[in-house]
């Protein structure tokens, strides 16, 4: 019976269903040798997009062989060639990726580029991963060409994607091998905007950079310290973004940071990098913009031009978030109390009050209690309670406040929910990283604010000229990681200058 039913199995199994179930097994085990035989015995030649962008996936994943590298490629364009001529042929994304990796791999930059470009031509969303390859291959090897891999980086920009370390470190990498300093400290400042923490692959490209003769001859002098304070704290701290600073050789370490934020080799105090002013009020705009669509119109401008009158704050409180941490939700249970313990932490801080925003229904329902009811008027009185009005989601209340004053939040709050979600960007996590406080309490009631961290876990380049940098790994906590650490004996600390790139050798700015 079992017999009988393999066969009828075998049987129904088209010459078509058989031609991709073995291309199948072919793409899960990669072989490329396998897929040659399977088409070249197939008596007809004609493919769909999915089968041919089957055959080209194993084509692009045989690349890094050597012994399969030139059979892969040149399989790839036969099949490319074979099937594309027909009017109704439009290959996607799929199909141009592994193409243009096709392409990269025999050193044809220029034709993976077009490529790549031609996503628009066939109405296909970009990805970078169809980009990389031309920017890649213009980067490095015999087919090293710099400007264009420049001119790939801008047409990335130009439809919305943002490269990631791969292609940052390739381009700083050609920038050194170019001799292009004012491209290297660019592509230096990328990372840091980029990445939190950089892979040991990078970090070698870097220490090649400071460990050269381009880097030693080149030096940002005559430059007021004045002037790069005031850059330094316009960015947030952590970089001035002026230029190399100081002269001389430069000395690399690697190192540890102290919680407090000092290098242990070179004792530089390394800071928490803020959001830059443009950067911020940006984002506050775009959370304003989205809160708006969401609220009523009329509310939400009241809140605003309400905080514009008082923009004193320098702590706004998440007081729904505190008021129900560890309590019987099915009880309904809100403690005023752990509340009250915050707002009197901050102000015994600061000795400034801070901005507690709630619902308004919640507001009237603890008034309703007689023994809660003189501290919240107080409250109201001080101008240390707002209530957000009813229907309104109170997120986009503190959350703007916090931004718009750029000022501490306190909530434990992961800002995870869909309304994060939609203004979900690199900036985010690093506003909160610099800005949010948490909270704990212990069983006793006692109170503990956990401040933002001393430092921030970035590329940092100080007023003095060196530079920090957060090697990536595996570790137990931040005292554990290593940071590449440079510096320079000739750092520009206390001299007053003027202002010019100056070189001993050839300073190409370009």
């Amino acid at each position: 019976m079992d017999h009988q039913n393999t066969r009828r199995k075998k049987q129904k199994l088209s010459p078509e269903s058989q031609f991709r179930s073995t291309l199948d097994q072919c793409s899960k085990t990669k072989d490329l040798t396998a897929a040659i035989s399977l088409y070249e015995s197939s008596p007809s030649p004609t493919l769909t997009l999915s089968n041919l962008n089957s055959f080209l996936y194993i084509c692009s994943n045989s690349l890094s062989d050597p012994e399969t590298r030139q059979s892969a490629i040149e399989f790839g364009f036969k099949l490319f060639h074979h099937h594309s001529n027909g009017d109704n042929f439009k290959p996607n994304e799929a199909t141009l990726t592994a193409l243009s990796r096709l392409a990269a791999a025999r050193g044809d930059g220029d034709y993976a580029f077009e490529l790549a470009k031609s996503v628009k031509k066939y109405g296909v969303a970009p990805k970078l991963r169809t980009f990389s390859p031309a920017l890649i291959c213009f980067c490095g090897g015999a087919a090293a060409a710099a400007d264009k891999a420049y001119e790939v980086e801008e047409y990335v920009g130009s439809v919305g994607l943002h490269l990631e370390e791969p292609e940052l470190a390739a381009l700083l990498k050609v920038s050194i091998e170019s001799g292009k300093e004012n491209k290297v400290y660019e592509y230096l400042h990328k990372l840091r905007a980029a990445l939190r923490e950089i892979n040991e692959s990078t970090v070698a490209i870097i220490e090649s950079w400071f460990s050269g003769k381009n880097a030693a001859d080149v030096s940002l002098v005559s430059l007021d310290s004045d002037r790069i304070k005031e850059a330094n704290t316009r960015n947030g701290g952590g970089w001035h973004g002026l230029g190399f600073l100081g002269n001389g050789e430069w000395a690399l370490q690697r190192s540890k940071i102290a919680s407090n934020g000092q290098c242990c080799a070179c004792n530089e105090q390394l800071v928490c990098v803020d959001t830059d002013t443009e950067e911020t009020e940006k984002f506050a705009q775009s959370v304003a913009s989205l809160a708006m669509e969401r609220e009523l119109h009329s509310n939400f401008k009241e809140f605003q031009d309400w905080l514009e009158k008082h923009s004193e704050y320098e702590t706004v409180v998440d007081g729904a978030n505190i008021g129900l941490y560890q309590q019987n939700f099915a009880e309904g249970g809100f403690s005023v109390a752990q509340l009250d313990a915050v707002v009197k932490e901050i102000h015994s801080k600061s000795k400034k009050w801070p901005l507690v925003v709630m619902h308004k229904k919640r507001v009237r329902s603890i008034l309703e209690d007689a023994s809660k009811r003189e501290l919240i008027e107080e409250w109201l009185d001080q101008g240390v309670l707002y209530g957000t009005p009813y229907g309104s989601n109170d997120d986009w209340y503190w959350l703007y406040a916090a931004v718009k004053l750029k000022c501490l939040l306190v909530t434990n709050d992961e800002m995870r929910d869909h309304i994060f979600e939609l203004i979900g960007s690199n900036f985010f996590s690093r506003w909160k990283e610099r800005h949010q406080v948490r909270y704990t309490f212990t069983k006793g009631g006692g109170l503990k604010l956990i401040m933002p961290p001393s430092y921030s876990l970035v590329i940092q380049e100080s007023e003095k000229g060196s530079w920090h940098v957060p090697i990536a790994g595996e570790i137990s906590d931040e005292s554990s990681r290593t940071w590449l650490c440079v510096t320079r004996s000739g750092s520009r600390e206390d001299e007053e200058v003027s202002g010019n790139l100056v070189s001993n050798g050839n300073n190409n700015t370009s």
